[in-house]
């Protein structure tokens, strides 16, 4: 018997660079799979994850709520979710579903009918790194599990492979690369161990005197075709179970990955745009338009919107407040198409961003000129304000601070206004006004950044 609403399984990969996936027109072949769901489905071609880090971004995905209904800025919040907020689990169960959240505990994301976990976090004395197979393991016989079930079903895969370490298995490793790593006539390394914060993480992970970046990019690269790989594992399930024509399935990240730009070595922190951009796609066949390339801004606050909208579901979610919107209205209206097309109109061109990992930062980006300004000094000694015309200046190389004094005034007055204008609706303070980091973090090895990321 078909259930009366449709699954939904969403994939949710952390530290994903947009820009390293075939389907955004990364050369490498990194995303076959997923390249095929995409064509399957309507691509975003400008969605962001406007509150770095993964806290914040899993937060907004899960409530459809900005960091200001949130309060969850900050690596370490000050607390759980607001019991009050209902999360998507949580407003899927009064439609009837089932859910299971695979990579989280508890702890914040309330709301699943159960939570599993998995390892994620290998040295180098450790690889190679299976995190995929890993999730599988637990992921396929959940999905086999709640496919029996009369219920719906809402399945939740937070995806850790582009995340560091970047240790995939072979042939994954040597896929993008085929030199020596610690050639000693390449020295693009040496910086990225005398980054002290961050020196005895990399180098937890990294091959004994490894002198060459582009092995670690090409690393990165190999563990997001590993993921992809491992990802087919589960759509072939899916195809399996005779669930494709009744599932929703979702791809986004909770924010991208920074590896050699800006001397933010191969982390996720700062607000420049490899950082920012994220993947999300949504595929459902019959349902929403295939082959589909939308200019939509849309924040992740927009997901939960978007998914009641898809799924006929709104009226489960009466009176539950929402920061975001559903961005369907601005997919094309042509189902089945395989030609790309442009969808119209956005739900928004200009937005708040903040980070409160290894530093405070707050700014606003519009879709011509993008701001922010530090809180407090910044540990890469990077200026306490930058601008970029992101127009001529896509890849945030010349800051116009100086140069440019009216712009700066002209954005921060905007951010300001929407800061107060928040506050007033919320009836509380800045959220990342709570927090003070300073200069004094270190990560150290990798089972101190485990900790870090435990939640």
């Amino acid at each position: 018997m078909a259930r009366k609403h449709p699954n939904i399984v969403i994939f949710a990969i952390d530290s994903i660079r947009r820009d390293h996936m075939s389907c955004y027109g990364y050369p490498r072949l990194t995303t076959p799979h997923l390249d095929q769901i995409a064509r399957k489905g309507t691509l975003i071609e400008n969605a962001f994850s406007a509150y770095i880090p993964t806290t914040p971004a899993y937060s907004s995905i899960l409530t459809g709520r900005d960091v200001f209904s949130t309060r969850m800025v900050s690596l370490g919040p000050k607390g759980p979710l607001d019991k009050k907020q209902p999360t998507l689990p949580e407003v899927l169960r009064k439609a009837g579903y089932i859910s299971t959240c695979v990579g989280f505990d508890g702890g914040f994301y309330r709301g699943f009918d159960q939570y599993l976990t998995f390892e994620g976090w290998p040295s180098w004395e450790d690889r190679p790194a299976r995190k995929a197979e890993n999730l599988n393991a637990v992921a396929v016989p959940a999905l086999e599990k709640m496919s029996k079930s009369a219920k719906p079903f809402l399945l939740f895969l937070r995806h850790m492979d582009p995340h560091a370490p970047y240790l995939p298995p072979p042939p994954y490793d040597r896929m993008f690369y085929s030199k020596d790593p610690c050639d000693k006539r390449v020295n693009t390394m040496k910086p990225v161990f005398a980054f002290k914060p961050f020196g005895d993480f990399h180098s937890s992970w990294m091959p004994p005197g490894c002198t060459d970046k582009d092995y670690v990019i090409a690393q990165y690269d190999g563990e997001v075709a590993y993921m992809d790989a491992c990802i087919q594992r589960i759509i072939t399930r899916i195809e399996e179970l005779g669930l494709v024509d009744n599932t929703l399935i979702v791809v986004t990240g909770d924010h991208g990955e920074t590896l050699y730009d800006h001397e933010v070595f191969f982390d996720h922190h700062g607000l420049y745009e490899p950082t920012l951009v994220v993947p999300l796609y949504y595929c459902w066949p019959g349902k929403i338009p295939a082959g589909v390339r939308s200019k939509a801004y849309t924040l992740h606050e927009d997901l939960l919107p978007t998914v009641l909208e898809i799924c006929d579901l709104k009226k489960y979610a009466k009176g539950v407040k929402f920061d975001g919107v559903s961005t369907v209205p601005y997919f094309t209206e042509s189902v089945g198409s395989l030609t790309p097309e442009i969808a119209a109109g956005s739900p928004r061109s200009e937005f708040y961003i903040s980070e409160c990992t290894w530093m405070r930062k707050q700014g606003w980006r519009t879709p011509h000129w993008k701001f922010w300004q530090a809180l407090e000094p910044d540990f890469h000694h990077k200026p306490p304000i930058e601008l970029y015309n992101l127009v001529e200046d896509p890849t945030e190389s010349n800051n116009l601070a100086e140069k440019r004094p009216e712009i700066v005034r002209f954005m921060r007055d905007r951010m300001n206004a929407w800061i107060k204008k928040r506050c007033k609706e919320t009836k509380k303070p800045n959220p990342i006004l709570e927090y003070k980091i300073g200069m004094n973090k270190y990560i150290g090895s990798i089972a101190s950044a485990k900790k870090l990321q435990a939640r």
